[in-house]
């Protein structure tokens, strides 16, 4: 399709989509699931804006299918690892993203998996529903006591790691924090700053909250997790490629490491299969924004930016290249 429009890579929200009467464009609108590659740079072909979620590869092949009147492409997710920035600047296409409205629900979640894991909910249930016989005991499935003096490590103490930071804070856990934003022992609303290594050496969770960029890929490799205690539960509701997947299945397999909760993975949607074999792990598909509330709102976000941008307006969250 060449007349310009909206181009919706996948169906947004009921309430998102029941708002686009007033966009002023035809709008094509892709299916639940990701497009097809081939689908996507047919259909955004003269698209005057596009709205994508991480699922799409938004780079040159991208810009060029589309055509040179593409003035905005906004993402349905505050990371935005998925778009070439700079290929977007250097043709004038503005890329925004949803920050601060999913700030709660993801910490919400964050903490979900972090309960889940260390007091080994998800196993018990596994066990529960093997219909293996049982009988309490003081031994059976023991885990971690949050409120007992446990240290949280925050990396990334951003928007969502300060909501993060605030229920461990309720939970009566001590919570340390390393952010390039900060000095070691700054203290940030009741938060210390430390350094990297210190954090992993002495935290009981690590929660990952950092953006996926070059200085980030990888940077809990083998080296980190061997600085954390073996005892340590790593939690990553950012982006997969944060971890090194190679790296940790031998950690927990081995004990060398408490346990994992992931909510995000390397190769995703594809997760790699041994992670699936190993009891001391929480396998979530990506939904610690998935509030309906929160989804509505980083929906309807995305479209405000749309219309901003089409009617010569700033856009409320343009992102701006590093």
């Amino acid at each position: 399709m060449t007349t310009p429009h909206l181009y919706i890579a996948r169906t947004l929200t009921d309430v998102a989509m029941a708002s686009l009467a007033d966009v002023g464009l035809p709008v094509v609108t892709g299916d639940e699931a990701p497009p097809e590659r081939d689908r996507l740079l047919h259909d955004v072909a003269g698209a005057a804006a596009a709205v994508v979620t991480l699922t799409e590869r938004v780079d040159a092949e991208f810009f060029d299918a589309a055509g040179p009147q593409l003035r905005v492409v906004a993402n349905v997710a505050v990371g935005y690892d998925n778009i070439d920035v700079a290929e977007a600047a250097r043709r004038g296409v503005v890329v925004t993203n949803t920050p601060g409205v999913l700030d709660d629900a993801t910490a919400d979640h964050t903490f979900a998996m972090i309960l889940a894991v260390t007091r080994r909910v998800v196993e018990a249930d596994r066990f529960v529903r093997s219909g293996e016989p049982w009988i309490w005991g003081p031994r059976m499935l023991v885990g971690l006591d949050l409120s007992a003096g446990a240290t949280l490590g925050i990396v990334g103490l951003g928007r969502i790691g300060r909501a993060v930071a605030r229920r461990a804070q309720a939970f009566s856990m001590t919570v340390l924090a390393h952010d390039p934003h900060y000095a070691p022992g700054d203290k940030v609303d009741g938060v210390t700053i430390a350094s990297l290594d210190d954090l992993l050496a002495t935290s009981d969770v690590v929660s990952l909250h950092v953006p996926l960029m070059e200085a980030t890929r990888h940077l809990i490799d083998e080296a980190a997790l061997a600085r954390m205690k073996p005892t340590a539960y790593l939690i990553n509701a950012a982006r997969g490629g944060i971890v090194d997947e190679s790296a940790l299945i031998p950690a927990l397999r081995d004990g060398r490491l408490g346990g994992a909760a992931l909510d995000t993975f390397e190769g995703e949607p594809k997760v790699n299969p041994e992670l699936a074999t190993l009891e001391n792990v929480v396998l979530q598909p990506h939904i610690a924004s998935a509030g309906g509330r929160t989804r509505d709102r980083m929906c309807l976000l995305a479209l405000d930016n749309v219309r901003d941008v089409l009617t010569g307006r700033e856009a409320r969250t343009a992102v701006i290249p590093r």
